[in-house]
């Protein structure tokens, strides 16, 4: 009742506050007013990834992320990285698949000064050569980085092989070859066909009125063209069963198994996300308890959902010993029959809409959390989800459905496997 009660009174304050205005060229601005808080988490989301790349191309989005920093038409490599933290605030950007961000928190007097930088960086970047040849040398370092990380690497493999040819297949961060050879006539026509007003949201959170963050749009995003959509879709194959185990020069072997999932707007979303939060999220899962705590094979065991707009995927990891592998996959397999010959428990079920719940609510707590949210929210969906439309939709999701979305997901002969083993004995 406490939580109930809780979630209908963070509702009324968020519907109240949140607000949206599609501008005459395209650009959608949210934003959601928290008054009892004294700083702004503003985003710049650019409806773009590697999913929109090519093998020839990709990490093109990546790179661009990294290259808007090192100087725009009227601000300096200095200029940029000084002009929030010099008021306590600060900057940053990410790439995935299907977005990229530029982000930044700071007190909301220094609002203006944080949608001036970002819309820069966005709308200005000079990608000049002489920084392309030093920032190809630091993304060059950072791939070595996730090359040296066996966590990282296997999850790359894995989604390689799951999506095959299909783009969703790509590494975000893209290849050492593709880094060093990209030019700047590549960068600005993938970033003049990309960074246009109808592919941005602009997304604030935080004690910021919704005018203010339209005035502040209006005034620092200067393109007036309404640009038209542009599509880009390619058909996602039925995977097949697939093993694969690569030699790396480790000390422990790191398995990732999985299949392609629902797509973020799939009638399944929910009992997918139900399901994955009592098969793998937290101490209190099912593999965590069967895995680690009963068997003592793994440190570390999880499964995940990636929701996409046209696609999905779901995964399963285990890091233990290699002479555990099969018998740590035998257990993580058994408990996905499970889910498809058993029903669960409708206390198991509670506790599990429960934590999912929570976690939810914990998140709000945060300014820049609330933001991701309504910019992700607008470009998957249009629209920010009400809390207690989610609530409910949980709430809704019975043992049957669970076990309905185990029978899609788990078939093993179209799972695909990828295990990165210790390459010696010694």
């Amino acid at each position: 009742m406490a939580y109930r009660n809780k979630l209908i009174q963070l509702q009324k304050d968020i519907s109240s506050s949140y607000k949206k205005t599609i501008l005459p060229n395209g650009i959608r601005v949210l934003s959601e007013e928290i008054p009892f808080v004294k700083s702004v988490s503003i985003g710049v989301w650019i409806d773009t990834g590697s999913k929109n790349e090519h093998p020839e191309n990709n990490g093109i989005s990546h790179f661009i992320e990294h290259m808007v920093f090192k100087g725009t038409k009227h601000k300096s490599i200095k200029t940029i990285a000084q002009s929030l933290e010099s008021v306590g605030g600060y900057m940053n950007a990410f790439t995935t698949k299907e977005h990229t961000c530029f982000y930044a928190r700071v007190l909301d007097e220094y609002a203006e000064k944080a949608v001036d930088v970002l819309s820069d960086l966005v709308q200005y970047p000079e990608f000049r050569e002489k920084e392309m040849v030093k920032e190809k040398s630091v993304v060059m370092e950072e791939i070595k980085t996730a090359e040296d990380d066996p966590d990282d690497q296997v999850h790359e493999y894995f989604e390689k092989h799951l999506f095959g040819q299909h783009s969703l297949g790509l590494p975000v961060i893209g290849t050492s070859k593709n880094v060093s050879s990209f030019t700047q006539k590549q960068l600005k026509e993938y970033a003049a066909k990309w960074y246009v007003p109808h592919k941005i949201v602009v997304a604030a959170a935080g004690n910021i009125s919704h005018t203010a963050v339209v005035n502040l749009v209006e005034k620092y995003f200067h393109s007036k063209r309404r640009t038209d959509d542009i599509s880009f879709k390619e058909k996602i194959s039925l995977p097949k069963k697939y093993f694969h185990e690569y030699l790396k020069p480790i000390q422990q072997a790191h398995i990732c198994t999985g299949t392609l999932a629902f797509s973020v707007n799939s009638r399944y979303r929910y009992p997918a996300l139900v399901m994955n939060t009592l098969l793998g999220d937290g101490m209190s899962s099912r593999l965590f308890q069967q895995i680690r705590e009963r068997h003592g094979l793994a440190y570390s065991t999880y499964s995940y959902l990636s929701l996409m707009k046209d696609s999905g995927l779901f995964g399963l990891y285990i890091g233990t010993d290699k002479e555990h592998v099969q018998q740590s996959l035998d257990l993580a397999y058994n408990e996905l029959r499970k889910l498809q010959t058993k029903l669960i428990s409708k206390s198991e079920l509670q506790r599990t809409k429960a934590q999912l719940k929570g976690n939810m609510l914990l998140s709000l707590e945060s300014t820049s959390n609330r933001m991701m949210r309504l910019g992700s929210g607008e470009l998957y969906f249009g629209n920010c989800t009400p809390l207690d439309t989610i609530a409910k939709n949980i709430d809704q999701v019975t043992p049957d459905d669970i076990q309905h979305v185990a029978k899609v997901l788990f078939g093993k002969e179209q799972f695909t496997t990828v295990i990165l083993s210790p390459q010696n004995s010694n």
